[in-house]
């Protein structure tokens, strides 16, 4: 039996790329998991995931990703329905990941806050009977899925690290990080509109557009 394990990383940060990824074993390979110690990859060092994720990916039969731009999260945010935004858009990745991993049964990390309705909708979108196991918490739970954790996160910061080389350090990307918010208040006060790997949809986002309008408007 082919087992999968899926998570994601990038999901609440204002810039940069939502990254899906997968890991399908064989269910007799998954001790070897165990045996690497994965945890979580919040709960692991930059240094500890790096030297995981290529160990993770010797073991797995197949590796899969799928990464979700700031425009096509932007897109989802303005302008889909209800039940197809955000984790809508997810629940799609995941399926494609699935559909590609060929997985007999699939944990993943639930993005929505109704575990089974998140689920329902990666199942909209395979065409063939699989099993899976939607849990708030099943990368803590869940070797498997675990291990998909580091392999996103590891993907997510390279594309990062990217952007960093090329417009200086932005900080990780997340709201709660204060050099992320100064980048994009300078950015928006240098420049008036925000480049393509800024979530625009995103509140602090618009909240410099707002400021810099406002100020405008009050100069005029």
């Amino acid at each position: 039996m082919r087992v999968a394990g899926i998570d994601d990383a990038g999901r609440g940060a204002v810039l940069g790329p939502l990254v899906i990824a997968g890991i399908v074993l064989d269910n007799d390979d998954l001790p070897h998991l165990a045996a690497l110690k994965v945890k979580d990859s919040k709960l692991l060092s930059r240094r500890t995931r790096e030297r995981l994720a290529p160990e993770i990916e010797k073991i797995a039969l197949k590796c899969y990703f799928v990464e979700f731009s700031p425009a096509d999260i932007d897109r989802v945010v303005n302008f889909g329905k209800k039940l197809r935004r955000l984790n809508w858009l997810e629940a799609c990745g995941m399926a494609e990941v699935i559909l590609n991993l060929r997985a007999d049964v699939a944990f993943v990390d639930a993005s929505d806050v109704i575990a089974e309705r998140f689920k329902d909708q990666i199942l909209e979108r395979i065409p063939f009977r699989v099993g899976i196991v939607s849990e708030h918490k099943a990368d803590r739970n869940y070797p498997i899925v675990s291990a998909a954790s580091i392999l996103a996160k590891v993907r997510r910061d390279k594309a990062i690290s990217e952007l960093r080389q090329q417009y200086g350090d932005l900080g990780s990307g997340y709201v709660a990080d204060e050099k992320t918010m100064n980048f994009l208040e300078t950015w928006i006060n240098t420049y008036g509109s925000y480049p393509d790997f800024v979530r625009k949809s995103w509140k602090p986002a618009k909240k410099f557009i707002e400021k810099l309008t406002s100020t405008q408007l009050k100069i005029i």
